[in-house]
This record gives structure tokens, sequence and C-alpha cells, in this order.
């Protein structure tokens, strides 16, 4: 996609701000679809496609978890990594007053708020992963070590 046709969301800014080597990928996005359409229409095996998930704590603190498009969370396992007594998942409303953008759309850069990051250890392992851009379809292709750089995420194993 060409610099000049880029959509200009706060994630892709904050992207082009950082000085993060990306390429952005448009895709016919389908409600409903996840990561399994955004692969599926870019040609990448769903496991690189890295959904950016919201949730929060006891107190209503929300935190964001970078996790591979082919798996799940374990609630129970992140409320243990966090040292929490319960951790849920944000409805589409909240998801949306935390980060600024709507779910399927949902970056970790560029958020409205600085949430706190978690990501998924097996996804640094990757040499490049496809992450939202701040608008439904539309990803980035990032070097995951690059993106660790950047957010400074706590590594976490909660996959299932």
């Amino acid at each position: 996609m060409s610099e000049e046709k880029a959509p200009q969301t706060p994630a892709v800014r904050a992207l082009k701000r950082s000085g993060i080597p990306f390429s952005l990928h448009s895709y016919n996005y389908e409600a409903q679809g996840g990561t399994k359409v955004a692969a599926r229409e870019l040609g990448v095996d769903e496991h690189t496609v890295v959904k950016t998930l919201v949730f929060e704590d006891e107190q209503c603190e929300p935190l964001l978890v970078l996790m591979h498009g082919d798996n799940r969370v374990s609630i129970k396992s992140l409320a243990r990594a966090l040292g929490a007594k319960t951790i849920r998942a944000c409805d589409p409303k909240s998801a949306h007053r935390h980060t600024g953008y709507v779910v399927g759309g949902i970056s970790p850069f560029g958020t409205t708020k600085r949430l706190r990051v978690f990501i998924e250890r097996s996804i640094l392992e990757s040499p490049r992963i496809y992450i939202n851009a701040g608008k439904r379809g539309l990803l980035a292709e990032v070097s995951p070590k690059d993106l660790a750089r950047k957010l400074a995420p706590i590594h976490v194993d909660v996959a299932i």
C-alpha cells in the first residue's frame, strides 16, 4: 500500500513516529470473520495474524493482550499472571472507550490512553507478524521484536 493512500489512523501515525519499519496491508473485512478472514485474504498463516484483545481487571483497569489469531486467551492463566482475582473481556463499548478503536480495528499503537500490554511469549519467535493498524480491514506487518521494543509488553504464557 502506498504511503499516500495509507489511512492515517492513530496507529499508523504512532508507527510512523516510532520509526518501526512496517508495511500496511488492506483486506476485505467481514463482520465476525476475525483473524481467519484476514489470514485468508492476505494469504498468510493465521498464527502470524495477532489480535489485540481488551480486558479489565477487578479494579476495572484496562489492559491489552496480544495473542496469535488461532489461539484464545486462558482467562484463568491471565489472572494468575497478573496476580488478579478476576479478569474479564471488555464489551465493545468499553473497549472503544479504553482504546479509541472499534472492535475489529483495535491496535496496540496509538490508543487514546496508555494501557498495560501483555504479549503471548511465542509471538516473539515469529519473524514477522500482522497486527491491526487501527481500522477494520487494515493490518500492519511488523517485526515482533520491533513491536516489543516500542510497546515494552509483559511476556505471558496464556494461550489455549
